[in-house]
């Protein structure tokens, strides 16, 4: 099976999970509200001190940063909030168990204790690779790609692994290369997933929308609210599909059965390179 075969079987078979279960779109929605009303709340102080003109900024230029620090950081807990608790609501409805929406949130908050830590860890590395990136010219650049990708890829089952075992995250990120290795091998790339995929249904509701916004007048008013919320809704079908097949990996990769989800398309999920570093 190809790569996009085999990403569309994922698709297809997390699609189902969150057909059954249609409330677990709900929670990357209340991520996003509580993303936009955060980053609103923070950014209205750092405008307000940058209108106090060139020297009143430059002179509060540390308050910024440290205002601008502190908002990733309560960003990031966000978005890692909510996707610890579709983990939790999709682990349970893959172990056959009823989950309210309720029970997923508190769950969640019942893991801060490994989230939190998790949040400062995973912003530390991201500010880390993007100094890399933007003082040590190309070879930082493509370094830093590399380094994130080889990042992303083993801390993938991070978030299971603090909402279901309860370990730490440095103890968390040793135990997901560890899965890596043991399940999927050595030298990963990742396929393209679900990703591929909502881009697809990304532009094919973009092209008739666009041809909308190109006529003009209140026809193209109304092109373009359809766009934004097309490409909303595609975000989160996106977003819970991802949370879904992550959860199906995890449970893959500790040998407990994953309900919907064929094995062999797991498998291909991760793929190893050759020595030309492409797909075999």
């Amino acid at each position: 099976m190809g790569r996009f075969e085999n990403s569309l079987a994922l698709a297809k078979a997390s699609w189902r999970v969150l057909r059954d279960d249609k409330q677990l779109t709900l929670l990357p929605l209340l991520s996003m509200v509580a993303t936009l009303v955060i980053a609103v709340s923070f950014l209205l102080p750092i405008g307000l001190i940058a209108r106090n003109g060139t020297d009143g900024y430059t002179a509060s230029k540390p308050l910024v940063w440290i205002i601008g620090f502190c908002g990733y950081l309560v960003l990031t807990y966000v978005v890692v909030f909510f996707n610890a608790a579709l983990v939790y609501a999709a682990d349970r409805h893959l172990a056959g168990e009823p989950v309210t929406l309720g029970d997923a949130i508190h769950a969640a908050g019942a893991s801060s204790h490994v989230l939190l830590p998790w949040v400062l860890v995973s912003a530390t590395v991201s500010i880390v690779l993007r100094a890399l990136e933007e003082r040590a010219g190309i070879v930082g650049q493509i370094v830093g790609a590399i380094a994130g990708v080889a990042w992303s890829v083993v801390t993938f089952l991070v978030l299971p692994i603090l909402v279901i075992e309860g370990i730490g995250p440095i103890a968390a990120v040793k135990r997901s290369g560890e899965l890596f290795k043991r399940t999927w091998g050595e030298n990963l790339m990742t396929n393209a997933g679900i990703g591929l995929v909502a881009f697809a249904a990304m532009i094919a509701g973009a092209l008739p929308l666009g041809l909308l916004i190109m006529v003009g007048g209140p026809i193209a008013v109304l092109g373009v609210v359809a766009l934004v919320l097309w490409i909303v809704a595609v975000w989160l079908v996106s977003a819970t599909l991802t949370g879904i097949l992550q959860v199906a990996l995890y449970r893959f990769a500790t040998g407990t059965q994953a309900p919907g989800f064929d094995t062999n398309q797991l498998r291909g999920t991760f793929q190893p390179r050759n020595r030309r570093g492409l797909w075999n």
